[in-house]
């Protein structure tokens, strides 16, 4: 096993302090300098690594997105695309409330999100706009509309439902469930 550069255990030292100042403190009273103090290295060392705080936190945000093998492992066995769907958004929405002021950042981010996913890293938005293909695939997801569309309605009611959790400290596995049978079965009233 190859022993790690110094940068990359570096990094690796500063984004696990952060994460962990972060739920302690919370993003906004999170310094650059306690980051430091607790990865065990000095503010220039992670101003050379990391451009700002908030670089930090889209690192640690890209890193859990980069996670997403196990469920494309399970989309290329093509498992039932409601259930990877649940399953997707419940271990989503356990990362945000173990994570609030880090997932207020993923929820509402300053830029806007693009109807296409950012093909420079991998996106929570590419691996449900990936189930959505798998879903049309199966025969359970409408297939005359751009799932790119329809992953970002999804996304953006899920990002208001967990913002509202996260403010009220409260969420069950039954809203997520409840969520997706409302997104795919829609509001109007069957004929």
């Amino acid at each position: 096993m190859a022993i790690p550069k110094r940068t990359e255990r570096s990094r690796t030292l500063i984004l696990d302090a952060a994460v962990l100042a972060f739920r302690e403190a919370g993003f906004a009273e999170t310094s650059v300098e306690e980051i430091a103090m607790r990865a065990g290295l000095t503010r220039k060392t992670v101003y050379n690594l990391f451009g700002s705080k908030e670089e930090i936190a889209l690192q640690l945000i890209a890193r859990v997105e980069a996670g997403d093998a196990i469920y494309r492992a399970r989309m290329e066995a093509n498992e039932d695309v409601f259930v990877l769907l649940e399953r997707v958004f419940l271990d989503s929405a356990g990362w945000c409330l173990a994570n609030p002021s880090l997932a207020k950042l993923a929820l509402a981010p300053a830029e806007r999100p693009s109807l296409e996913p950012r093909p420079d890293r991998p996106s929570f938005q590419r691996l449900v706009r990936d189930l959505l293909v798998l879903g049309q695939q199966q025969g359970v997801i409408r297939k005359d509309d751009d799932p790119n569309f329809m992953s970002l309605v999804l996304l953006g009611i899920y990002g208001q439902a967990m913002l509202t959790a996260l403010s009220s400290g409260r969420f069950s596995e039954d809203e997520i469930r409840h969520l997706i049978r409302i997104v795919v079965e829609g509001i109007g009233e069957r004929r």
